[in-house]
This record gives structure tokens, sequence and C-alpha cells, in this order.
């Protein structure tokens, strides 16, 4: 597809534009434009276009605000020094989205357009690329059921569209140690359903529990699997590594209930670069718990497109507590947290070919 230009007529003003790469925060302003894209089951993918960034029309009947059949991506395109602009990975993203699709019974959007679509909106507002320290341009293509239909079957229209955030630290504090909370009354997915695709449903799963750790003064939830309750599958929207007193890295193993993080699986790449005895595998939770209080486990963090790495300093539940949030970043989780953004942001060179250059 080719995504052509309709120009903003009415951007942001230059200066408005400055102060917010000034402090964008995450995810709170937007880019001038966006990508459109719409999916019949008659014309496939077509009336492809960069368009001004506003609201969307949508029936009340809309299938998606029903059934919830939508999914999304999220990925970022960095300034490197000398000026170009590259995305990190973009050809997993689009493979991922791809595998949502199918899940959640919507049309699969080839890789190539969905790379067009973010190649020419990075291309029309390039200005709104940051070059602050850990800034970045946040990409988030979606896809959702647009057709006016309440019967349960699969939608015969589809949207998909591409919009654009500059963003800071996920952490307005930047990064130090984080408290998640174990939550016992909640499940995240199950097998069989929709944990393995990135879909909106799965992350308003997760906010009850979500509520459930502010009020018990943690940051992030984390959920065990549905059946046993018993084995660690991943944080409300992040994976999670635990690095052990021998030199091993461990990480849940994917099951169809977790999400296969592109952060995630670039860290298991830089850990067997650099050596270390890297486990994908099921980790009770009784071993975290115990493995902290012995020394066992020395460092755990978690990861994710937004956040990167976090390190993550007290796991609490109900009736008990381990770690230390003053605790400094771990040793290993700093070094691999530095070899992934040095490679993000053009500092170290990219023998893994994760890069791509939008500009």
């Amino acid at each position: 597809m080719e995504f052509s230009l309709t120009p903003n007529l009415t951007p942001t003003p230059e200066q408005r534009r400055a102060e917010i790469l000034a402090a964008p925060g995450f995810g709170v302003y937007f880019t001038d434009h966006m990508a459109s894209a719409t999916w019949t089951p008659a014309d496939g993918w077509h009336e492809a276009g960069v368009v001004p960034y506003g609201p969307i029309m949508l029936q009340p009947a809309a299938a998606v605000l029903h059934y919830a059949q939508e999914i999304f991506e999220g990925l970022k395109a960095y300034r490197h020094a000398d000026g170009s602009v590259w995305a990190f990975r973009p050809e997993a993203n689009g493979e991922r989205m791809r595998r949502s699709s199918r899940r959640l019974a919507l049309p699969e959007l080839p890789v190539e357009d969905f790379l067009g679509s973010i190649e020419a909106l990075v291309r029309t507002d390039v200005d709104w690329v940051p070059t602050g320290e850990e800034q970045s341009l946040y990409l988030r293509p979606f896809m959702f059921a647009s057709e006016a239909f309440l019967g349960v079957r699969p939608a015969a229209e589809v949207r998909y569209l591409l919009i654009a955030s500059p963003v800071a630290s996920y952490f307005a504090s930047g990064v130090r140690p984080v408290s998640i909370w174990l939550s016992t009354n909640y499940t995240r997915a199950a097998r069989g359903g929709t944990g393995a695709a990135k879909c909106g449903g799965n992350y308003a799963a997760s906010l009850a529990a979500q509520l459930e750790a502010s009020a018990n003064g943690c940051e992030q939830v984390c959920f065990l699997d549905a059946v046993d309750q018993r084995w660690v599958e991943e944080l409300g929207g992040m994976n999670i590594f635990f690095v052990y007193a021998d030199g091993r890295l461990v990480t849940p193993e994917l099951t169809g209930s977790i999400l296969e993080g592109i952060t995630r699986s670039s860290i298991l790449e830089l850990a067997k670069a650099e050596g270390l005895d890297v486990e994908e595998r099921r980790v009770d939770i009784a071993e975290w718990r115990e493995g902290v209080a012995s020394g066992e486990i020395r460092e755990v963090f978690a990861c994710g497109t937004a956040a990167v790495i976090t390190p993550v300093g007290r796991l609490v539940w109900d009736g008990g507590e381990v770690g230390d949030l003053t605790a400094p970043t771990g040793e290993v989780t700093g070094r691999i947290r530095q070899a992934l953004v040095d490679i993000q942001y053009g500092r170290a060179e990219d023998t893994h070919g994760w890069m791509r250059r939008l500009l």
C-alpha cells in the first residue's frame, strides 16, 4: 500500500512543539498526523493514508465497542546523534501484530505495509522525534472492528491506525527499583485465551489488580498462572527476569498465556552474547520469595518497550514482603539495560541487525 499524505492545515505551532518536547511525559501529547487504512472482505486493505491527527467517527453499534475485537502494538523511533531516525526491531512488532490478528479473528496487515505506515508517519512528523536523554517517539499501531453490527462474529470492516507520541522515561523519577504486588485474587490470562496476543482486553483485565497494588503501596502487579496459582507469569504490562547468585538469568517460559515481549527476546540474545547462562522455564512464586530472602536471587528486573528495563526492589503480598526498595540497580540489570539502550540510540554497534533506519 502507498500511504498518501493529507497535510494537517493547523499543525502545532513550533514554539508549542518545542515546549512539549522539553518535557513530553509519557503518552500525553501526540503528533500532528496519524496513518490510517481500512479493510473489507471485498477490497482488502485500502484507503491508506497519512491524515491529520484527530477524533475518529464510530457508529454506536461498532463491533469493537461491544465485543472488544481489537489489537495494538508499541514501539519507538530514536533520534541518533547525527540526526538520523531509527526504529528498534519494527519487523518483530509487525509479525507479532499478525499473530495477534489471527487470535482475535482480525485481518492480517502485511509486515511491509506495517513498516510502510511507520515510515510514512515518521517522515511526515519527523520534527516531533525528540533529542533528549532517553527520549523517543513512541509509536502506537492499532486495529479494531469498525463494522456497525451487533451479531457475534468477526467484523466485516476493520480499521488500522498508527499514532505517535513523544515520550520521556516511562517512570517520571527515572530508573529506580519499583515495588510489585502479588495478585492472588485475579489472573491476567489462561492457556487457550488471549494472553499471548497484544489486545486491550488483557490490559483491562489487569486494572482491578493494579488498583489493588496501588492500595497496598505498590507500583506494579505480578500475575500467577490461572490453574495452579503458583507459577510466575508476567506483570501488568511487562515480562520479568531473575538473576541468580551463580550467574544464571531466568525468565518464565512462554506458555501461551504470556506475551512474547520483543524487549524480552532482545535481552535473551544480549545475555547469551555476554556468556550468561540463560534459562526459560517455569518459576514458582515460592522460588522468588525464598530466593530473594536467602540471597540466591540477587537481582529481579522487569522489561517492556515503554519502560525498557526496570529493577524490581520489593515483592509484597497479603501477609508479607521481601526485597529492598533502597538497593541500587544490580550489576547485571544495569549492564544489560545499558547495552540495549546504547544500541537503540546508536551509541553501540548493532551487531544483531535490530535497527531499521527511517530517515
